[in-house]
């Protein structure tokens, strides 16, 4: 992609507003807060206090919005808390040119680094420098500094009280990831009755699995139907893919495969009443249709051997998933018994016994914990040194960020606006990691700025408020930005601009200084942004192959582990085919999220065509799949073991392995030495799932082979 149409295509993106879900409850909850805050300062101490923790509420209240798992009055503290620090070092090397440019130097290189910890902790801490430009001019003395910091802190405590105090849909966010795995699965299993080899995107189970994790203090709180549904989502997948694949499953045609099809509608329509009772917190009501589907006795006399197997399976896991749904604890008549009943009449009993079992024989499926703020910090601190290394996009953009704010803020200094911390202020705010991500927010923070600052310097023209007018106002583009803030970076950032000339207008700062020096110094901090991007990049283009070679060594590994197990029946809990089909599915990910990266990217491809990165993805999938059909048929613990599965794990083991090496050294992969040992299992093994699961394994690395000799 050429610079001009790369710089094209990110305007529009910074330029977009999206049709979303508002949370109007939330955000009011937000503005009551900071007008709480606002409102005392203004009373007790004046309009320069009051701006510096109007400056604390408004940031910890944008802290609770942020995607995390972790409870919100803990965001709203850990926000207001590190502003107030960051606030009262700041002005204590105010007065010291050299010593404030070395805490702004340290102060960005670390929230850059941040960004290791993930997008929250990055957010958080960016905006932390990019506030304290702004309050560390507002103190005249040590002691108003501290007072300051402390009314700072005030605002994140008040915005944490209102959380508790004021709940809005508590567990929420846990609800809607459950959820939309639930309902992932449910369109997974529709698809798959037109298409048997439909892919599945795994990121929603990812999302859940994730928001599953909790601390100590949530998992005395957590509702009982937020514990079992996704460990049982995860090991509906494999059955429903195992049930519809005609190469392992049902024929393609026929009394069999219409009677799949019914299944998979039924599992359709159970899961997503199962997801809608989650979300929401209601019973789950399910339709007689879809019961009858499951509860027919013809299944035993239309299905045989492994898709009847799957089937049974199937309808138990699907009875388990409705049973663990309900809001209650105990178990719930009526409807919601439907689909245990199901499975108890087809017989499936044990399957759900046995999954109780394996649950609790492997510590791999207990309860994710999550570690306190306290216990966080060492492994963030882990987390942050591991990217102090040659190649790190993360360090890459420490040293970016630094640098562009120092010399925003030098540039600031010399030009004869004053306030010339807003240059390196917006600096901060819109750079990120990626490219496409500094171009959009830059081009977006500009364009929101300039149209913000004229709107609200229309109205202090016009009307002349006074200090609490102008309070009153700044609530209310505060309350515009939280309601709005999921829309669009651009809109966001005219509720921003408007929030800031009234917050100022208190004090009875001149209206036509700060829209000169608003929109000249934003756009200056926005070009030094981008400049710094062209000049010092971190391209994911050419760490393509490297993510490929990645997914390749993963999915390996999970198809050997699989593998494994027929060698040494271990039951279908086992532990190591679970963390390797985490670890694939997170190498999955990470390649397309680097793939769609790097598609906005102004870098020529380097030995990986868009061509040869679609089929060789397509590819790895289809070999992901093979390997979850021989997973959704493990033998149970204690089955006879195969020994020729174990020579089929170590070929996959090392095959993959060099494959992944010749990969990153773009060369094409051979599969020789696996070929081989596929050939004598066709002649060793006698089951059709294992010889044809096999074939399909070799078939797929051959067509990443293909792929890859395209480039």
């Amino acid at each position: 992609m050429s610079w001009l149409r790369a710089l094209r295509e990110t305007a529009r993106s910074g330029l977009t507003v999206e049709r979303r879900r508002l949370a109007p409850a939330i955000a009011a909850r937000g503005a009551l807060g900071l007008a709480l805050v606002v409102g005392f300062s203004l009373a007790v101490f004046g309009p320069a206090v009051a701006a510096s923790s109007a400056f604390g509420a408004f940031q910890a209240a944008i802290a609770t919005f942020q995607r995390s798992w972790r409870p919100r009055p803990t965001l709203a503290l850990a926000s207001g808390g590190s502003l107030a620090v960051s606030t009262f070092l700041g002005y204590l090397t105010g007065a010291h040119l050299l010593l404030f440019l070395a805490l702004l130097l340290l102060w960005t290189f670390l929230s850059g680094l941040a960004w290791a910890a993930g997008p929250t902790a990055g957010i958080i801490a960016s905006s932390n420098v990019a506030i304290m430009l702004v309050t560390v001019t507002l103190p005249t003395s040590v002691a108003t500094a501290a007072g300051h910091a402390v009314m700072i802190f005030a605002g994140g405590l008040v915005q944490a009280a209102l959380v508790v105090l004021l709940p809005v849909r508590p567990w929420g966010a846990q609800r809607d990831a459950l959820a939309d795995a639930l309902a992932a699965e449910a369109d997974y299993a529709r698809r798959l009755r037109h298409d048997p080899v439909a892919p599945f995107d795994p990121v929603p189970l990812m999302t859940a699995r994730s928001a599953a994790a909790v601390t100590p203090r949530q998992a005395r709180r957590r509702p009982a139907e937020l514990h079992g549904p996704r460990r049982l989502a995860e090991r509906i997948r494999p059955v429903l893919a195992s049930l519809a694949d005609p190469a392992v499953g049902a024929p393609a045609e026929g009394p069999q495969r219409d009677r799949v099809r019914e299944l998979l509608a039924a599992a359709g329509t159970v899961l997503d009443a199962a997801a809608h009772a989650i979300r929401h917190g209601k019973p789950v009501r399910l339709p007689p249709a879809a019961v009858s589907v499951l509860r027919t006795p013809d299944t035993g006399t239309i299905l045989a051997d492994r898709p009847h197997r799957a089937a049974l399976r199937l309808i138990a896991l699907l009875g388990d998933v409705v049973e663990t749904a309900e809001p209650r604890t105990e178990t719930s008549p009526g409807e919601a018994r439907t689909a245990e009943g199901a499975g108890e009449d087809a017989g499936a009993g044990a399957g759900a016994a046995a999954d109780a079992r394996a649950r609790a024989a492997h510590p791999s499926l207990a309860a994710r914990t999550r570690p306190t703020l306290l216990r966080l910090a060492p492994v963030v601190l882990a987390k942050m040194r591991a990217e102090v290394r040659p190649g790190s996009p993360i360090l890459r953009h420490a040293i970016r960020v630094s640098a562009v704010a120092a010399a925003g803020y030098l540039l600031g200094l010399a030009l004869p606006f004053g306030h010339g911390y807003w240059a390196p202020m917006a600096s901060v705010m819109v750079m990120r990691p990626d490219f496409s991500q500094t171009y959009a927010r830059s081009v977006a923070r500009f364009g929101g700025t300039l149209v913000g600052v004229a709107l609200a310097s229309g109205v202090v023209q016009t009307a002349h408020p006074g200090t609490y007018l102008s309070a009153a106002l700044a609530v209310l583009c505060a309350f515009g930005m939280y309601l709005l803030m999921r829309t669009g970076y651009a809109v966001s950032q005219v509720c921003v601009a408007a929030y800031v000339v009234f917050l100022l207008g208190m004090e009875g700062s001149g209206v036509t200084q700060t829209v000169r020096e608003r929109v000249l110094l934003t756009l200056l901090g926005g070009l030094l942004a981008m400049l710094s991007y062209a000049v010092y990049p971190a391209w994911e283009t050419p760490r393509l192959r490297g993510r490929l070679a990645d997914w390749l060594a993963a999915s390996g590994r999970y198809a050997a582990a699989v593998a494994a197990r027929y060698a040494d029946p271990a039951g279908p809990g086992s532990p190591d085919v679970r963390e390797a089909l985490l670890a694939a599915r997170a190498a999955r990910v990470a390649w397309h999220d680097a793939l769609g990266l790097a598609g906005h990217e102004p870098v020529r491809h380097r030995g990986l065509s868009h061509a040869a990165a679609e089929g060789a993805g397509h590819a790895l999938a289809e070999f992901g799949r093979a390997a979850m059909l021989l997973e959704a048929h493990l033998p149970e613990r204690g089955a006879p073991p195969l020994p020729a599965a174990a020579g089929l794990a170590e070929a996959l083991r090392e095959t993959t392995e060099r494959g992944a090496k010749a990969v990153r050294e773009r060369t094409v992969p051979v599969w020789d030495d696996l070929r081989e040992t596929v050939a004598a299992w066709d002649t060793e093994v006698t089951d059709p799932l294992l010889r044809k699961a096999a074939r399909l394994l070799l078939d797929a690395l051959d067509e990443l082979s293909a792929a890859l000799s395209d480039a």
